[in-house]
C-alpha cells in the first residue's frame, strides 16, 4: 500500500495532489523526519502516475527542504510537521479549499448558512 495516495477524478493536477498528500503525511506524522519514502520508480507504479511527476514533486519537496535526497541512498523526510505547511502557504491552501468547498456547495443547492449549521453540527457529534 503507498504511503500516500491521489484521485484521478479529481480536477487538481497530480502532482499538487501529491505534493499535498506527502506535506500531510508529514504534518499528521504518518512520515515523520528521517523515514525514507519509496523510490520515484516504486511510488509512481503504486500510484499508477507517471514518474516525472514523482521526480517533480521529489525535487520541489528538496528545494523546499522538506525531503532530502543522498545520492545512492535514497529520499528522506527532512522536515518535522511544523515545516511542512508553512504559515503562509497553510492560508492560501486553506483559502482555495474553501472556495472550492462553497463552489461545491453552491452547485449542489447548499448556502452558506447549511454548511455552516452542518459543520456546527458535525462538531457536536451529532452528524
Amino acid at each position: 500500500m503507498a504511503i500516500v495516495s491521489v484521485d484521478p477524478r479529481d480536477r487538481t493536477p497530480i502532482y499538487a495532489q501529491l505534493d499535498r498528500a506527502l506535506r500531510a503525511a508529514i504534518a499528521t506524522g504518518r512520515l515523520t523526519t528521517g523515514d525514507q519514502l519509496p523510490t520515484v520508480r516504486q511510488l509512481a507504479v503504486e500510484l499508477s502516475i507517471n514518474a516525472n511527476t514523482v521526480a517533480r514533486v521529489y525535487a520541489e519537496l528538496e528545494r523546499a527542504g522538506i525531503l532530502e535526497t543522498r545520492r545512492g541512498v535514497g529520499t528522506f523526510v527532512n522536515a518535522t510537521p511544523a515545516q511542512a505547511h508553512p504559515p503562509k502557504q497553510h492560508e492560501r491552501r486553506l483559502h482555495a479549499y474553501v472556495t472550492r468547498v462553497l463552489a461545491d456547495a453552491a452547485e449542489a443547492g447548499f448556502t452558506v448558512d447549511d454548511l455552516f449549521e452542518a459543520i456546527q453540527s458535525h462538531r457536536k457529534g451529532d452528524a
